[in-house]
């Protein structure tokens, strides 16, 4: 199934609008936003939607989620993509777990995820704390959903397993592109060992008695070939990957890789359907879509909270059952 759609030149003419329509985000602004940010502040939390720019920062805290970022602000890498800055990191809080679990507790979040950046500087590359503030939000959060988007470890199994032993509801690890373009992409991280992380997650999850989804994302517009991203999709199926998603690549500076083009909508929609014909059992695909966005509508069991957070109080006191998304 294909799509004969005009390409949008990403290098064309400055006089032309540096994004296309639907790329439009909503303004960061308003009082929830102000209240998430005081809070993440005042209990000295970064958070990835700020470090990385991410243009869904206004919608996400309007409705009182985020996605925390652990172990610092600093990585040890150096990503063709990235605005995360880089360098040697000296940041390391022991208690930062718990710091982490009530900022959580005091949003009331149905659903977290908890991201970091790399740490290849630390022996298990930050593993145990990704594993303490998990118990730590369990006990303050239960029946939250938790996910955790971890970077690869360096192929440590013993780290891998670490974190699943806390027991994540998803464990998220990203590809981010095609196998071809994973050295200018990605640089110190390989393809074939992102891959194996997210399979060996679902090893251990079996082998724990657990279970846990596992999730990844790419995105597009880097100069990847249409056959290149559906090949993509079947390596993460092959490995029983359970969620992905898809979402336009935005260059953060003139530093970055360059961005090749932009997709319309409708390649998206066409993407997503690829996807869920492989069998992946979610997949969110659109220009703004990043790893965590609409994390919480992903976790098993999200539709029936969904149902409930639309439910209203009737004229007669009884509660009106919400309806199913389209």
């Amino acid at each position: 199934m294909g799509l004969d759609l005009p390409v949008v030149d990403a290098a064309a003419s400055p006089r032309v609008r540096r994004h296309p329509d639907w790329l439009k985000a909503p303004i960061a602004a308003g009082e929830s936003v102000r209240d998430v940010r005081q809070l993440l502040r005042g209990l000295n939390l970064n958070t990835v939607c700020e470090e990385a720019r991410c243009p869904n920062l206004g919608e996400c805290w309007d409705q009182r989620t985020a996605t925390v970022m652990i172990l610092g602000d600093v990585c040890t890498r150096a990503c063709g993509f990235c605005a995360i800055k880089t360098g040697r990191p000296t940041w390391f809080d022991p208690d930062e777990p718990r710091r982490v679990a009530e900022a959580v507790a005091a949003m009331g979040l149905e659903h977290v995820v908890v991201t970091s950046v790399a740490r290849d500087d630390l022996p298990d590359g930050g593993a145990s704390v990704f594993a303490a503030t998990i118990r730590q939000m369990r006990v303050r959060s239960p029946g939250m959903g938790v996910e955790v988007l971890i970077p690869d470890f360096d192929g440590d199994a013993a780290a891998l397993r670490t974190v699943m032993e806390a027991g994540p509801d998803i464990l998220n690890h990203n590809v981010e592109t095609v196998e071809r373009l994973q050295l200018p992409v990605r640089r110190r991280a390989r393809y074939d060992r992102s891959l194996g992380v997210l399979a060996q997650a679902k090893a251990h999850a079996r082998e724990l008695g657990l279970v846990v989804h596992t999730k990844s994302s790419i995105m597009v517009g880097l100069g990847e070939e249409r056959d290149e991203l559906l090949a993509t999709f079947r390596d993460l199926r092959a490995v029983d990957c359970d969620i992905l998603t898809v979402g336009q690549y935005l260059r953060p500076t003139t530093e970055h890789l360059p961005l090749v083009r932009y997709y319309h909508p409708d390649e998206f929609a066409d993407l997503r359907a690829e996807g869920l014909a492989l069998g992946f059992r979610h997949v969110e695909s659109g220009p703004l879509v990043r790893s965590s966005y609409h994390a919480r509508d992903q976790v098993p069991g999200a539709e029936l909270r969904a149902l409930r957070r639309r439910a209203t109080i009737g004229p007669d006191g009884r509660v009106v059952p919400g309806v199913a998304a389209s």
